[in-house]
């Protein structure tokens, strides 16, 4: 499969009586990691829904840059885990090929590989009543990994995770989708920075306001430490905290 990027243009969206995106412009290139950030309630978590096919819009197009459908190039992992709660652990993070027809020793394996990898190995044959928020979402991680897919969308996947194991599935989920489209929606701007190659700044308005800001390529998640990282956080906060964008802070700009 090939690695695609999104294209965003005119989207806009009513839901009830709330409008959520209102002439939205996006472009996300392929082949990196974009995160969105936003105020609660801005949109972020509806965009990625967009992305997944499973909302649609009142007007405007969302499509892959290669002109091939992008629905069924993406994984999804919600911010609500979606367990389901008859079957085993090892079985929710072979949903997919399940569903699929296409369960098998090999999908076993791999999903065997990636509860290791994500700290849950020995609970294979637990169920999701027996897991703590943490270990629920390390499973859901798991499945979105399984899928392989092209384009991955992560609605706050580490947000119920420790420090330490927050900090490690992020680096592992960094390695495993290296060359992958990668749309995560956070928070936090400390994971946005170190995580993303274009971090987007939701706003709101009409029309809908957004502002990247584009970061050098990096073949590791970035140091929080780095004097450049600092300085990058301190933009992207005073951008975040404003309710209209301006352009004396907040642009789209390279690092």
């Amino acid at each position: 499969m090939t690695t695609a990027g999104i294209h965003i243009e005119g989207v806009s969206l009513t839901l009830g009586e709330h409008p959520v995106f209102s002439g939205l412009n996006l472009r996300m290139q392929g082949g990196q990691w974009h995160a969105v950030l936003g105020r609660s309630g801005i949109g972020k978590s509806t965009l990625v829904r967009l992305l997944a096919g499973i909302q649609q819009a009142d007007a405007g197009t969302v499509n892959a840059d290669d002109n091939k459908p992008l629905q069924q190039r993406v994984a999804y992992m919600a911010q609500d885990d979606g367990l389901l709660p008859w079957l085993t652990v090892i079985d929710n993070v072979q949903l997919g090929p399940g569903l699929r027809g296409k369960k098998s020793r090999k999908t076993a394996e791999a999903a065997a590989l990636l509860l290791q990898q994500t700290g849950m190995s020995g609970w294979e044959s637990a169920l999701p009543r027996d897991l703590s928020g943490g270990m629920r979402q390390r499973t859901a991680l798991a499945r979105t990994l399984l899928e392989d897919q092209p384009v991955v969308l992560m609605d706050e996947p580490f947000s119920r995770l420790d420090a330490i194991t927050r900090d490690e599935l992020q680096n592992l989920a960094y390695t495993l989708l290296e060359s992958k489209t990668v749309v995560l929606v956070t928070h936090d701007p400390v994971e946005a920075l170190r995580l993303a190659g274009s971090v987007h700044v939701l706003h709101g308005g009409h029309p809908t306001q957004i502002d990247s800001l584009a970061l050098a390529p990096a073949s590791q998640p970035r140091n929080i430490d780095d004097p450049q990282f600092v300085e990058k956080l301190s933009e992207l906060w005073s951008c975040m905290k404003m309710p209209e964008p301006d352009a004396t802070v907040c642009m789209s700009r390279s690092a």
